[in-house]
């Protein structure tokens, strides 16, 4: 028996008790928790086989209720001594993607990001948002199955594209390579054909909060989107961090949106709406570039679940639904590149080379962290991704 040592500042202390799942050599992947820089097996701690299994949408389909009971009982546990068995060190263990991903939906939650690529692409309209987009929650449906967990390589995408050059479409890996540093929210019991999640009733639904990379070929996305939207320019990978930040661990976070002019219609209306104070980082090839600030964003997760829902669409255990680029209002807290290098025409420099998208070799990192009680941070580990070449090419 052994009490797990907690570093002192430790985003992973007490206060934080998040959720993922790992192997070690020899073993199928099986559920945990983290404290400090330990995994702390959750069949072994709490004699409960639903956490023998690899992924969390078992656990996650119980319901509030249990999720609320699970929690206390896993603080209580590692507040003593804990068996060894269940322990492992943080460096010996491999992370693997902590849901079985259902859906998969992503918004465009921030007005900075979206008037920031209005001004881009719409120079000569003097209001850079679309008009429905202060009315609600614009997203677009995206493929579940290229989630990637931190630290898969992502393939440089190939596709159509046509520059202002080109006097026909061209195919190719894309040349304009971006990230979208957003967060995501895990939706732990869903709802059925037919019915809706009212905003009041989202936090009973939604499990936890992941980082989110929305992984974006621009010069792809620019040919295809018109009239449907985004397709193979986001389709190709997005990366979630490994860890699942409680819902329930984030009280101390919650703050009010920014104020929503006008008021939304009654399916949307809160008073106030709620979001989170998350500060996020944006590291290139170990540079930090950005640090997005979550508490900016126009539209709360719960009126995002409730406008995803309001037309009778079903939602299921393990989906997820992504907030869109976290913006802010200076340059250096930009969470996408585009916005970054300002349609690469101000390039950033990164280890002393003036670089405007991803080049091959370059590594992307997001972390955070949030508030926690009694003056405590919480962190939600990291979404890590390399890019990779392109693949049948050249």
């Amino acid at each position: 028996m052994t009490t797990v040592p907690v570093p002192a500042g430790s985003l992973f202390g007490p206060d934080n008790l998040p959720y993922g799942v790992y192997s070690v050599a020899g073993s199928a992947p099986r559920v945990a928790t983290r404290l400090g820089d330990t995994v702390v097996d959750l069949a072994v701690l709490l004699d409960d086989e639903v956490f023998a299994r690899p992924d969390l949408n078992a656990f996650m389909a119980q319901g509030h209720g249990r999720w609320v009971a699970v929690r206390r009982q896993i603080a209580d546990r590692l507040a003593g001594e804990v068996p060894d068995e269940a322990l492992h060190a943080l460096a010996d263990v491999t992370l693997h993607l902590p849901i079985a991903v259902a859906d998969y939906v992503d918004f465009y939650a921030s007005e900075h990001h979206a008037a920031n690529l209005g001004r881009l692409f719409r120079p000569d309209n003097p209001d850079p948002l679309m008009p429905n987009w202060k009315h609600l929650p614009v997203g677009y449906h995206g493929r579940a199955g290229s989630i990637v967990v931190s630290g898969t390589d992502i393939v440089r995408p190939c596709g159509q594209r046509k520059g202002a050059d080109d006097p026909v479409p061209v195919f190719g890996p894309s040349v304009r390579l971006d990230i979208e540093a957003e967060l995501g929210f895990v939706v732990g019991t869903g709802s059925a054909m037919g019915d809706t999640v009212p905003v009041t009733e989202a936090e009973r639904h939604v499990f936890g909060v992941v980082l989110f990379n929305d992984w974006s070929a621009r010069d792809i996305q620019a040919w295809e989107y018109v009239p449907l939207g985004p397709n193979l320019g986001k389709s190709f990978a997005s990366t979630i961090s490994p860890w699942v930040v409680p819902l329930l661990a984030l009280e101390a976070a919650r703050i009010p949106t920014p104020v929503q002019e006008p008021r939304p219609l009654p399916y949307l209306a809160m008073e106030p709406p709620w979001g989170l104070d998350v500060e996020l980082s944006v590291e290139w090839n170990g540079v930090e570039v950005s640090r997005p600030p979550y508490r900016e964003m126009y539209w709360s997760p719960a009126q995002m679940l409730a406008h995803l829902t309001v037309n009778g669409a079903p939602s299921r255990t393990g989906d997820l639904f992504a907030s869109g680029t976290v913006s802010g209002p200076a340059k250096d807290t930009r969470g996408a590149f585009i916005e970054l290098t300002w349609g690469g025409t101000e390039p950033v420099t990164v280890g002393g080379e003036q670089r405007t998208f991803l080049e091959d070799g370059d590594e992307v990192v997001l972390t955070a962290s949030a508030p926690g009680p009694r003056g405590s941070r919480l962190g939600f580990g990291e979404a890590r991704g390399r890019i990779v070449p392109a693949r049948g090419v050249g």
